[in-house]
């Protein structure tokens, strides 16, 4: 059985587009430093004929994690229960250890889905409508989940609270972890101007279960779009290390969704995610020997 512990050092967002690579290529010396795959269950659930083949085929060569794209966790219609059971059937037949969603909403009462992630106002009350619905994801699955800050666009007239404050606020409420996008949150401090290291100065250490790094889209000066479909800026590979100096070398995985190069290159991205966790590692030593 598959452990939260076997997540650990750098891992892939598996799109359908790179598993013929990634099956064609098992063993090839630059796949060596892959050591887990993310997948959407939305994606694999009910999964017959070749698709059950290949996830059988992930599960036997690498440990896997769950990120739900629909649960609409902020959302105001009701958690989608039959959905969940669903989830927690999946994670419980293929040994999935980790099950993680979006601090946002993407449907409502009279649209349904409505194919993005929206953010939810930084309210008092917002943090106890969504804690509870995470708690409810929680006794659902009979597992503890972890939550992904968003990258936005619009911020909510409403809010009372720095987004941070917000994050750490539902935390504490719901008793969930942090699923930390370093990319998310250098899009919101350039689009909504804050201080991204100061952001994760107020990240709770003991929350942080793995981390995401994607590329975006520079549209204007002052805006980002969050596409997962270009290489990771430098801005972006420099508060990863910093995240890793304050908070230690966490699980991280790289996201492309789109706009797809050859598999060993974007190794080159898993493989530099791989040397800033070394780097951590090392340094965090060095401060030990010195203390000692």
């Amino acid at each position: 059985m598959a452990q939260r512990s076997d997540i650990r050092g750098a891992g892939l967002g598996l799109k359908r587009e790179l598993l013929p690579q990634l099956m064609q290529h098992q063993g090839k010396p630059w796949l060596s430093q892959l050591q887990f795959l993310e997948i959407a269950p939305e994606n694999w659930i009910a999964a017959g004929g070749k698709y059950a083949a290949e996830l059988d085929w992930l599960k036997q060569h690498y440990p896997i994690v769950c990120h739900g794209l629909c649960l609409s966790l902020g959302g105001p219609d009701p958690l989608n229960i039959p959905f969940l059971q669903q989830v927690r059937r999946f994670l419980d037949d293929f040994e999935i250890p980790l099950y993680t969603e979006h601090l946002s909403y993407c449907s409502d009462l009279s649209n349904g889905y409505i194919y993005d992630l929206l953010p939810i106002p930084f309210t008092e009350e917002a943090i106890r409508y969504v804690a509870q619905r995470i708690r409810q994801t929680q006794d659902t699955l009979q597992r503890r989940i972890a939550v992904e800050n968003t990258s936005f666009y619009v911020d909510a007239p409403i809010s009372e609270m720095d987004e941070i404050d917000f994050i750490n606020a539902v935390l504490t409420e719901a008793d969930c972890d942090l699923h930390l996008d370093i990319n998310n949150v250098y899009v919101n401090s350039v689009n909504f101007g804050f201080d991204p290291y100061a952001f994760l100065d107020k990240i709770p250490v003991d929350r942080v279960v793995y981390g995401h790094m994607a590329g975006h889209l520079q549209v204007s000066p002052g805006l980002l779009v969050d596409t997962h479909g270009e290489a990771i800026a430098d801005p972006v590979w420099q508060l990863l290390k910093y995240a890793y100096d304050r908070l230690g070398g966490f699980p991280t995985l790289l996201e492309r969704d789109s706009n797809f190069p050859p598999l060993a290159d974007l190794m080159q991205e898993v493989d530099h995610i791989v040397s800033l966790q070394h780097h951590a590692e090392t340094t965090h030593q060095s401060l030990l020997d010195k203390i000692a």
